[in-house]
């Protein structure tokens, strides 16, 4: 087995997150590292925060991955004096470079929103927003789950499939009114609700919904009849965690069939900025 660079591991990922799918706004690729370095260590993280950098480089990555970017807007300066710029020193001095797939790993065959759908049994899946040029890729995933459930069981299956975080699952409808047809988007998906309701969901479940577009959203469904869809509010990250694992398996697959070997971790916690919850689970 040949020992791969970590130009050859961004060409794989590039392969299977291409970039042409990320939205114009966002910054995807190759944060740090040298595309020559040899790569026998890969780390997944959703975040790059100082404990997941200060993880991947204890168990001697030489690539980490991750779903946010580190630098999204433009930065002056990455001087060890904020925590950004420790981040980027740590990793360069330790030969850890850093990767970012973030909205083209969102919409990508295989990628977030699939193995959202795959965690909890989507079939029949569809995009929720097909890409223009790959019918099969696109913003969201719709499907349907194998029986169908309460929304309060839809919930619990949640909880039990994401990782733990105090955010927990919310929900917004009937708790034992039946759903079937369930659309999916990790991440924060507030800006997606004309299409939800387009497609036909029972059930719309993604992150960070604010009050206002949640409310207006509910009241436009019980305003239509029905009441549908529904809302399930997860954590943001925990969303889309299960992507690490896929995304660990398919870039460790595509190097091997290239001769080359490399190990995979994928960090277990998830970057959840709350620490703790008080109250609010009944009314």
């Amino acid at each position: 087995m040949n020992q791969p660079t970590v130009a050859q591991a961004v060409s794989v990922l590039e392969e299977l997150f291409p970039p042409r799918l990320a939205e114009s706004w966002d910054r995807v690729g190759l944060v740090c590292g040298d595309p020559k370095a040899p790569v026998t260590k890969i780390a997944l993280a959703v975040d790059p925060t100082l404990r997941a950098t200060t993880q991947a480089i204890e168990w001697g990555a030489d690539l980490l991955v991750v779903h946010h970017p580190l630098l999204l807007r433009p930065v002056s300066s990455v001087a060890a004096v904020s925590f950004k710029g420790a981040i980027v020193h740590r990793l360069i001095q330790a030969g850890c470079a850093l990767y970012t797939a973030h909205t083209n790993a969102d919409a990508a065959i295989g990628g977030v929103a699939d193995a959202f759908a795959e965690l909890i049994g989507l079939t029949e899946v569809a995009p929720l927003v097909p890409d223009e040029a790959e019918a099969r890729a696109g913003i969201g995933r719709i499907g349907r789950l194998p029986a169908k459930v309460s929304l309060q069981q839809l919930g619990q299956m949640l909880a039990q499939a994401l990782p733990a975080t105090h955010h927990g699952v919310r929900l917004a409808g009937p708790p034992d009114d039946q759903v079937s047809l369930v659309a999916v988007v990790g991440g924060a998906g507030d800006s997606l609700f004309d299409q939800v309701r387009e497609s036909g969901a029972e059930a719309y479940i993604t992150a960070d919904l604010r009050h206002h577009p949640a409310l207006e959203a509910r009241q436009a469904a019980e305003f239509a009849g029905g009441g549908k869809p529904y809302l399930v509010d997860v954590s943001h990250a925990a969303s889309e965690w299960a992507w690490l694992e896929a995304a660990g398996r398919a870039l460790a697959t595509q190097l091997s069939g290239q001769g080359a070997r490399v190990e995979t971790w994928v960090n277990p916690e998830v970057a959840d900025p709350w620490t703790m919850r008080i109250g609010g689970d009944q009314l």
